[in-house]
């Protein structure tokens, strides 16, 4: 038995999260860490994305680049997708993934079902320049600072 302090009327009840709609979102990397692959012979990128706008603001998405990896069609794969997301955020030669943090940038989410289990997840699937309202990248509209374009 464990003693518990607690009242329920004073905290709302966690909800079950339904995988994001597919389609494109306003983001920013708000974490990253690398990752051993889980058979231990290379590691990953696991980058965690926070949607900025929205009805899905707040929610988080997370992706995973292969950059080490015996698969050298997966490392292709990963650096591709780094290549993009490098360019959407405007950091071209990044020295570590803390660079790429709280810069915005639209990703495109997938839904697909999950090997295991066969429920729905989510799939980062591209990056691409924040745009403005007239299709101008945001950094060449403004003199904000990156977290605020």
């Amino acid at each position: 038995m464990a003693s518990l302090n607690f009242n329920a009327n004073d905290v709302e009840p966690a909800t079950d999260f339904e995988p994001l709609p597919a389609g494109k979102y306003l983001a920013a990397i708000t974490d990253s860490e690398m990752k051993p692959t889980k058979n231990g012979t290379g590691h990953y990128l696991q980058l965690t994305f926070q949607v900025l706008d929205g009805p899905c603001k707040n929610r988080f998405v997370w992706a995973r680049l292969n950059l080490d990896n015996a698969n050298s069609t997966a490392v292709k794969i990963a650096h591709g997708e780094l290549s993009a997301l490098c360019r959407a955020v405007g950091v071209m030669a990044p020295k570590d993934s803390v660079e790429l943090h709280n810069l915005p940038l639209m990703i495109t989410v997938k839904c697909k079902p999950r090997k295991d289990t066969g429920e729905v997840q989510n799939e980062v699937k591209g990056f691409a320049k924040k745009e403005t309202a007239n299709g101008m990248p945001a950094q060449a509209a403004t003199g904000a600072a990156p977290w605020r374009r």
